[in-house]
């Protein structure tokens, strides 16, 4: 039930991040046409996202995170209200201040070390599906704002999501999010063995390789999230086919990603990522070789279905490989590290784009920091092995 609520507040809150994408032309028509203003926007989101998150796990550990789910749905409101006032600044200011910063930052990562301290047994799972509401709210949403943007256009729908966004998340934090348990002492302090680092490395310097790894394996993630409506227009689909293709690589995200979290209760989060990244260079590369609209279906649904497990899956070894004690602050900033790699593959997929005129060269850097990604966790897997042998019974009651 706690889990399922928790879903509900997330898709709910990053619904705020996704209407830049879906007006992406239509915010840019208005300042010349170039793209990366209106994709800096969503980067600038997704980087307050992460920087929140650091700062609000720690006000989370003192308050309670229903306070900070509170003030975020608030601060997410304003952020909207903000933006209808660019583009460019107030629109940067917005997203990156208010929707970020202050608002999905205070809900994201709090979420995530609250649920972890309810869950133990399936401890992947949980994190796995309210994770999910990310995605779910990109493959819900997108359809509906594309109507509303056509009717009545962004700005408007931006002042109208900005009142749903108050007025469900607030009575829901109130009702439903009451205090976490405290862990056992032997797992806070991580003398039972449990959580601590089984590298064969020094605590930080495996901490920051998985850091890095993340930025890398999400700069090829967030370009067809955010660029794949706009990338549609340019092949000739119309846009609310492209938010549809959206939809359908969200959506087949959000259901993968239940078993995603189900194989990483099994074989842990490292070797998740590492299947997980594999997955995704072969579906993002199918961007490349297809416009058609069947095809371009085909590659979305694909990539939805192999992306998915990966964030959730970094933030369960954070929380597997260390001690939970360290929790407030290590798995908001893994969770900073996959928004800061979101933030430069939105941004990068449309300077790439203003430069060249097309979206091919921004699809094949991806590809290169995705296999940059797949060479850093095999790394971290292969010591993993050397030092401490994958035991994914231990690693489920952790």
């Amino acid at each position: 039930m706690l889990a399922a609520v928790v879903f509900g507040i997330m898709a709910t809150a990053f619904g705020a991040a996704w209407i830049t994408s879906v007006a992406l032309k239509d915010i840019a028509a208005e300042v010349g046409g170039i793209r990366a203003i209106p994709a800096v926007a969503g980067s600038m989101a997704w980087i307050g996202t992460g920087l929140g998150g650091i700062l609000m796990g720690h006000v989370a550990k003192r308050v309670g995170v229903r306070w900070t789910v509170i003030s975020g749905a608030l601060m997410v409101g304003v952020g909207l209200a903000i933006s209808t006032l660019g583009p460019p600044l107030p629109l940067w200011i917005g997203h990156a201040l208010f929707i970020g910063l202050l608002g999905i930052g205070s809900i994201n990562a709090p979420l995530y070390i609250y649920v972890s301290h309810w869950f133990d047994r399936r401890r992947g799972s949980a994190l796995a599906l309210i994770s999910s509401g990310n995605y779910f709210a990109g493959a819900f949403w997108p359809p509906i704002f594309e109507r509303t943007i056509t009717y009545f256009g962004w700005r408007e729908t931006m002042l109208l999501y900005a009142v749903l966004v108050i007025v469900v998340i607030i009575p829901v934090a109130l009702i439903f999010l009451r205090a976490a348990p405290r862990p056992a002492a032997a797992e806070a302090t991580g003398s039972s063995g449990r959580g601590a680092p089984r590298l064969g490395l020094p605590p930080n310097a495996a901490f920051a390789l998985m850091c890095f790894a993340a930025v890398c394996c999400c700069v090829p993630m967030a370009l067809p999230q955010q660029h794949l409506v706009a990338f549609c227009s340019d092949v000739g689909l119309s846009t609310s086919m492209g938010a549809a293709m959206l939809s359908v690589l969200l959506g087949c995200g959000v259901l993968s990603r239940q078993v995603w979290g189900l194989v990483s209760d099994r074989i842990g989060g490292l070797m998740t990522i590492l299947i997980g990244s594999i997955a995704q260079v072969i579906a993002l590369s199918g961007f490349l070789v297809t416009q058609d609209e069947v095809g371009l279906f085909m590659v979305s649904a694909a990539f939805g279905l192999g992306f998915s497990g990966i964030i959730p899956a970094y933030a369960l070894a954070a929380r597997e490989l260390f001690p939970v004690a360290e929790a407030h602050w290590r798995m908001p900033t893994v969770l900073l590290s996959t928004g800061l790699g979101m933030a430069l593959g939105g941004w990068l997929g449309g300077y790439l784009y203003d430069y060249f005129g097309y979206y091919a060269p921004a699809f094949t850097t991806a590809l290169g920091f995705n296999v940059l990604n797949i060479a850093l966790i095999s790394f971290l897997v292969w010591r993993r092995m050397q030092a401490d042998p994958p035991q994914p019974a231990a690693a489920a009651a952790a």
